[in-house]
C-alpha cells in the first residue's frame, strides 16, 4: 500500500471533546500544510497532548506509518489491518490519551544480527497502533528538541545524514587534529536510565499526559516465547520515538564537548572526539568515561573504544588515508563484512544459472556503492569488481565438474585444444583457475555484464558524475 492510497483508505477521526478539555478540530478547512509547534501551548505548557491528537499530525502519522511499513507487533496486527478498524476504536484510543489512560501494549523481542557479526542487537517492534501514536508524537516532540540539538550531532536527525557526519569528521582531521577518542557506548539502547531520560524529557515538556505516556513507553514489557517481561531501563530500537530519546539523553554529553571546547562528530552512541595528540586523547577519554558513567550512568565499550590515529579507526564505514592531503576511504572492516554478505549469494549461485545471481547481486552492489561514493580511494572498487568476477567464474568452473565437461565447454567458448585441455587438466582447484587468463578469455567480463552484473567502479563513476 502506498502513501496515497492510505490517506484514501482511511480517514483518521478528530477527536472528541472530552470535558472541559476542549475540542481539536479538523485542520482541512485551514489548509493542507502540518501546524509548526513552536513550544508548550499555555502558559503552564499543558496542551502539547492536544497538538499530537490534531488531525492533520494524525493523519500524517498515520501515512508514514503506512509507508514504513515493517512487521507487526505481539497482537499480530499488520499495516493494513490497521486501516480496517472502525472508527470507534480510533476515537476511543484518543479519548484515552486525552485523559491519560492509556496502555501501550507490550513489545515483541526481535534479535537481529549486528553488522559486523559480533553478537546480535536486540530490537523491541511495538504494535501498529502504538507505533502510529509514537509517531503522532514524534511529529511534535521533534519540533520542540531538534532546535536545541548540537550542530556536532547528526544521527536520527531530519536534513542530517551519515554522509554529512563522514565528511565533518575529514574536516577535524584535515584541520590537523590528528588523533581521535573514539567512544562506543556498551548496549546504550538497553542501558537508558529511564529518570534520567525522563528528567531531560520533562526540561522541555509540561504536559503530565505527555511525560506519563512517554513513560509508559519505556517501561512497556517485552514479549518473548508468550512471556512478557517489564523493563526498567534501556529504550530498545523498533519504535519511531526510540531515536528522539536517545539524543535527548546524549545532548549532555554533547553540550559537555561543546563547553571543553572539543572537536567531535556524534552519529546515534558513536561519537568522536578529534584532538591533537596521544596524551589529549587519553585524558579525554578517562574524563568523557567518568562523565558518562556518573551523570548519565553509562558504561563505555572498552573493546570498540580506544585512542588512535583517524586512519587506523573507523567511524560509519569510512576510514582516512595517511596522507598530507587526507581523503576518505571505505575502512577495512567494511570491505569484510561486504564480502562476508555477498559470499553467502556467490555460493548459492553454484547451482544456478548466472543471471539469478547477478539479479541478487545487483541490489547490494548498488546499495553499498552509493553509501560509500565518498570514498575518494578508488581502487578498491575495482578490487572489488576482480574479486567478484573470480567468484563468479569459480562457480562456473565448478557447474562443469569433470575434466571431459570443462574441456569440451572451454573449446566451445573459443579456446583451442591445447589451451582448453592445458585448463581442464591441471590439478588446480576452482579458485587458482578463476584466475588464469584461459578461464578469462572462455568467460570475458563483456559476458557477464551482458547478464546484468553491477560493476563496482562504474557504478562509482555514475554517481561521482551524478552527483
Amino acid at each position: 500500500m502506498n502513501e496515497r492510497d492510505a490517506g484514501e483508505k482511511v480517514e483518521i477521526p478528530e477527536c472528541e471533546r472530552i470535558g472541559d478539555g476542549g475540542t481539536v478540530t479538523d485542520s482541512s478547512s485551514r489548509g493542507s500544510s502540518v501546524p509548526t509547534w513552536e513550544g508548550n501551548t499555555g502558559d503552564d505548557g499543558s496542551a502539547l497532548m492536544d497538538e499530537v491528537l490534531q488531525h492533520e499530525n494524525l493523519a500524517a502519522a498515520y501515512r508514514r506509518v503506512v509507508r514504513n511499513g515493517g512487521a507487526p507487533g505481539v497482537d499480530g496486527m499488520t499495516v493494513d489491518d490497521l486501516g480496517q478498524l472502525p472508527r470507534e476504536c480510533f476515537t476511543r484510543i484518543w479519548e484515552e490519551m486525552r485523559n491519560g489512560t492509556y496502555q501501550p501494549q507490550a513489545v515483541r523481542r526481535v534479535e537481529i544480527p549486528k553488522p559486523d557479526g559480533q553478537g546480535t542487537r536486540m530490537l523491541g517492534i511495538p504494535t501498529v497502533m502504538d507505533r502510529l501514536i509514537q509517531q503522532a508524537l514524534l511529529q511534535r516532540l521533534q519540533g520542540i528538541f531538534e532546535p536545541t540539538f548540537s550542530e556536532g550531532s547528526f544521527g536520527f536527525r531530519p536534513g542530517r545524514s551519515t554522509h554529512q557526519a563522514v565528511l565533518r569528521a575529514r574536516e577535524h582531521v584535515a584541520a590537523g587534529y590528528n588523533w581521535v577518542v573514539d567512544l562506543d557506548l556498551a548496549k546504550f539502547f538497553d542501558r537508558v536510565n529511564h529518570d534520567i531520560l525522563m528528567a531531560r524529557v520533562a526540561r522541555k515538556i509540561k504536559d503530565a499526559r505527555v511525560l506519563r505516556l512517554i513513560r509508559r513507553y519505556l517501561q512497556a514489557g517485552m514479549m518473548e516465547g508468550g512471556l512478557v517481561s517489564p523493563r526498567s531501563e534501556g529504550t530498545p530500537q523498533g519504535g519511531p520515538l526510540s531515536p528522539l530519546l536517545s539524543n535527548i539523553v546524549l545532548d549532555d554529553l554533547d553540550r559537555e564537548l561543546e563547553r571543553r571546547g572539543h572537536r567531535f562528530v556524534r552519529y546515534a552512541d558513536d561519537c568522536n572526539v578529534y584532538v591533537r595528540s596521544e596524551a589529549s586523547g587519553k585524558r579525554v577519554m578517562a574524563s568523557l568515561e567518568s562523565f558518562l558513567a556518573n551523570r548519565l550512568r553509562l558504561k563505555i565499550n572498552r573493546d570498540k573504544s580506544a585512542v588512535g590515529q583517524p586512519r587506523e579507526r573507523k567511524f560509519l564505514g569510512y576510514s582516512v588515508t595517511a596522507h598530507r592531503k587526507v581523503k576518505l576511504r571505505v575502512a577495512d572492516q567494511s570491505l569484510r563484512r561486504l564480502k562476508a554478505k555477498l559470499r553467502p549469494i556467490l555460493r548459492r549461485g553454484r547451482g544456478r544459472n548466472l543471471g539469478a545471481v547477478m539479479r541478487e547481486l545487483a541490489p547490494v552492489i548498488r546499495g553499498w556503492v552509493a553509501y560509500f561514493r565518498l570514498a575518494e580511494v578508488k581502487g578498491v572498487f575495482g578490487e572489488l569488481d576482480r574479486w567478484v568476477r573470480r567468484k563468479l567464474r569459480c562457480n562456473v568452473w565448478r557447474q562443469w565438474k569433470t575434466p571431459r565437461t570443462r574441456f569440451r565447454e572451454l573449446q566451445r567458448r573459443g579456446l583451442d585444444k591445447a589451451q582448453a585441455a592445458q585448463s581442464a587438466y591441471n590439478n588446480h582447484g576452482p579458485w587458482w583457475n578463476a584466475a588464469r587468463s584461459n578461464l578469462c578469455q572462455a568467460i570475458p567480463t563483456k559476458d557477464l555484464r551482458d547478464l546484468g552484473l553491477v560493476s563496482f567502479i562504474e557504478e562509482y563513476r555514475r554517481l561521482a558524475h551524478a552527483s
